[in-house]
């Protein structure tokens, strides 16, 4: 008779799902032996009469959802708090790549907030446009990190950040898919043109959040899609142009982290 829990673990890779269930599997075989006494004696103490034999078999399932780290994402822990920010990289990058890495390190240590850098989809074309299917791929790697930071590190409050291409794809999620626990978008590079889901410049019209717009001035088209965004500035939009600075914010990424970090103190202060 085996009476040793046994455990079953399945762990789901999907973004959709991006959940590791637990099983575990208890049988317990019991077996009573009710022993009586003739005529109000035992009849030999070393032997046991039984008059009933009970076999009972208990199954105990015990379920579990545990949310997975989004795959290949990286994250810092936050120290007592219950506010993240989730980053974005760009295109043919990765994340800790340009940008997104030194800001989510930033972040981290200035305001302990939890910073979770993920994986976008990435794929061999400099064609921006070639992106656009991979957008439904982009929208499940962002849900599950909501998922994950909600359900396993009991946070209440997300920024979402999302650099170029990044923030082509924050900002169309953001857009088709809201989230109550997302709470503000921080945008970097944000970039017109492609339709949609790709225009980003389309896409925070359509966000009723709170947002940050950092461009760069030195490369025409993210000065000319700010110019387009302008009309936009409100108590709850606000433009911040980082002057000598080109797309990529190479030189400028210190910079770049006190804009953001300013910010989220202000945000988290109302």
């Amino acid at each position: 008779m085996n009476n040793e829990p046994g455990f079953y673990t399945e762990q789901y890779h999907t973004p959709e799902i991006n959940r590791k269930r637990t099983y575990m599997y208890m049988r317990i075989d019991l077996a009573a032996i009710v022993s009586t006494e003739a005529g109000g004696q035992r009849k030999d103490k070393n032997m046991f009469c039984p008059i009933r034999l009970v076999f009972a078999a208990i199954s105990v399932l015990l379920v579990s959802n545990v949310y997975a780290q989004p795959h290949e994402s990286m994250l810092l822990e936050g120290k007592e708090t219950s506010t993240a920010v989730v980053l974005a990289h760009g295109r043919g990058e990765g994340p800790n790549g340009k940008v997104v890495g030194p800001l989510c390190k930033a972040i981290n240590k200035e305001l302990g907030f939890y910073t979770l850098s993920l994986q976008m989809p990435v794929i061999p074309t400099k064609d921006f446009r070639a992106y656009a299917p991979t957008f439904p791929e982009a929208y499940k790697t962002i849900r599950a990190a909501i998922d994950y930071l909600t359900n396993e590190k009991g946070v209440k409050r997300i920024y979402m950040m999302g650099y170029s291409m990044g923030a082509r794809m924050t900002s169309s999620f953001l857009a088709k898919q809201p989230h109550p626990a997302v709470v503000g978008f921080i945008s970097v590079g944000v970039l017109k043109g492609g339709g949609d889901p790709l225009d980003a410049n389309e896409n925070v019209r359509h966000i009723d959040l709170p947002i940050v717009d950092v461009f760069a001035d030195t490369t025409p088209l993210d000065l000319e899609s700010a110019e387009e965004r302008k009309s936009l500035a409100s108590n709850r939009y606000k433009q911040i142009r980082i002057r000598g600075a080109s797309h990529s914010f190479q030189g400028y990424d210190s910079r770049l982290a006190q804009e953001i970090i300013t910010w989220l103190r202000e945000q988290e202060q109302r």
